[in-house]
């Protein structure tokens, strides 16, 4: 089976190659790991590498992160990519990395060569990041390896009948830290047994973001203290549902679309039938006389939210739920698509009457009503069930440093 994966990790490589030809986020892939060099570690300094899939697993790490700085300043804190939103974003955060790098296609040569340039210490892998001969390599080399915020399903393959060779990677990790007692469950019926549930890491990260919100004054001349409805990281099938309410009701709108090229940001416009402006072209002078907001730009939604009333996040048609935790920090009851089963934080609000699924128009519609008529109590839910489940990095980073790990 590990020949197998080499195999399929070749013709991957190959594929995404092919693809940069006329795909600019494959091409940033390529291109980015062609253009990279390693730097030299200063002497006598140990390398913590926390490795993150993109930018919602390095908001993951984060906490986490900053927890390991404080009580260690000396060490070099590594980061790794595999996705070029993560790269290509990750500087519009405050962070603590010392080096941020794409992590190399999967292949036993490129894994030695990094293990053996970096010699990390202890790695942290988040979410569901298990890249088999990066994870080898190190383990050989010494390296504590832990899986941080793990989340796994029973239709994982590590689950299957033929899935031993994954099973054997998740077995090279020393330690699991999982949001799910589930999770947790799952790895013992495959006799893992070195896991503690600490819940997900992100609501530390959002209760962060939430102490360091910004006013922003375009953002405050919209609003004017009126009631505003967030649509956070839409796609096209969301704004599908979701802008023919805009068009009917009499709140002020802000619109974030996850692409924001002019063609998606056109499309939307051509659908709105309410005073609207977008973002860059917008004045203090004028702004306050449009109904509707389009931001285009990146980096400003999580401040946004604060501004909001009630929120509609993306991605509920496509089983690729955006972040639901940004909204719910503030307070905000929120609006989910019916695909969001990969996701427990969702359904966990949903249980507390936070978080409400539509399907079409007229349930968005009534959900809206409802929860803009119950906003109040909704709001004091959603933060008491943030609070109640934050910690998560300080019980992990508790745990390693109580160990003789550290």
């Amino acid at each position: 089976m590990r020949l197998l994966y080499r195999i399929g990790i070749w013709f991957y490589g190959v594929a995404i190659h092919l693809a940069a030809i006329f795909n600019t986020k494959a091409k940033a892939w390529v291109e980015g790991r062609r253009q990279q060099d390693f730097r030299v570690v200063p002497s006598g300094k140990r390398v913590i590498w926390f490795h993150c899939a993109s930018l919602g697993e390095f908001d993951q790490g984060l906490p986490l992160m900053f927890e390991w700085r404080k009580a260690f300043p000396e060490d070099y804190i590594l980061i790794t990519f595999f996705s070029p939103s993560g790269m290509q974003h990750y500087h519009k955060r405050e962070h603590p990395a010392d080096e941020v790098i794409y992590l190399d296609l999967d292949t036993k040569r490129n894994a030695e060569r990094f293990v053996k340039h970096y010699q990390p210490h202890t790695a942290f892998f988040i979410k569901y990041e298990f890249w088999h001969e990066h994870l080898r390599a190190a383990k050989l080399s010494g390296t504590k390896l832990y899986s941080v915020s793990t989340i796994l399903r029973d239709d994982h393959v590590f689950f299957k009948s033929y899935g031993r060779f994954f099973r054997e990677t998740l077995e090279l990790f020393d330690f699991f830290y999982v949001q799910t007692a589930r999770t947790g469950e799952l790895l013992e019926s495959i006799g893992i047994n070195e896991f503690m549930v600490t819940g997900d890491s992100r609501f530390d990260k959002v209760l962060d973001n939430k102490a360091k919100v910004k006013t922003e004054p375009l953002l405050d001349a919209f609003t004017n203290d009126k009631e505003v409805w967030i649509i956070g990281s839409s796609w096209p099938i969301d704004e599908k549902v979701v802008l023919p309410v805009v068009n009917e009701i009499q709140i002020k709108v802000i619109i974030a679309p996850h692409q924001i090229d002019d063609a998606h940001i056109g499309a939307i416009e051509n659908q709105l039938e309410r005073p609207f402006v977008r973002f860059t072209h917008a004045n203090a002078d004028t702004i306050a006389s449009k109904d509707v907001l389009i931001l285009d730009t990146i980096g400003q939604l999580s401040n946004a939210y604060s501004y909001g009333t009630i929120a509609y996040v993306g991605g509920g048609f496509t089983g690729k739920l955006h972040n639901t935790l940004e909204p719910a920090v503030f307070g905000l009851p929120i609006l989910i698509g019916p695909k969001h089963n990969r996701f427990p934080e969702a359904q966990l609000f949903i249980d507390h009457g936070i978080a409400f699924e539509v399907s079409d128009p007229a349930s968005l519609n009534k959900s809206l009503l409802y929860a803009l008529e119950n906003r109040s109590e909704i709001r004091l839910k959603a933060e008491r069930i943030v609070a109640e489940n934050a910690g998560a990095s300080q019980k992990i980073f508790q745990h390693i440093n109580s160990s003789s790990a550290v």
